[in-house]
């Protein structure tokens, strides 16, 4: 949700209000060369969304494993719900540029669930052999 909803469009709006464009083919369209330059706004933008790639699809491909595994529904579901509101504080904490330790935390809390089916998948992988 986070990758599709803010830093995409929130990414464009920042760049054609600043007047900013990476392109240089952008910045001719919309007024000229001197329009191609880095906007700070759009560039959090981006790396907000690359942290989300890095983030939430070695989480996607972990869940689908441990899915297979047929565990615990309530367990899986805590699992989910404590990814997708870490996810959230940190995309909350990344945009509006809240205090430093607040995007940290919200990582780590992100981290944990993954940490946690990775080592359940390994554990029945192990045993299972």
């Amino acid at each position: 949700m986070t990758m599709i909803s803010s830093p995409g469009p929130q990414g464009h709006v920042w760049a054609t209000q600043g007047m900013a464009f990476a392109n240089p083919e952008d910045a001719v369209r919309h007024g000229g060369l001197k329009y191609c330059r880095k906007d700070p706004d759009v560039e959090r933008c981006r790396r907000l969304h690359r942290n989300d790639m890095e983030c939430i699809f070695p989480f996607l491909f972990i869940g689908v494993l441990y899915c297979m595994l047929d565990p615990s529904p309530t367990i899986a579901k805590v699992h989910f719900q404590i990814f997708f509101l870490a996810r959230l504080l940190h995309t909350i904490a990344y945009l509006f540029a809240l205090r430093a330790p607040i995007r940290s935390l919200a990582y780590t809390l992100g981290q944990i669930p993954c940490f946690s089916m990775a080592i359940k998948i390994l554990i029945n992988a192990a045993f299972s052999w």
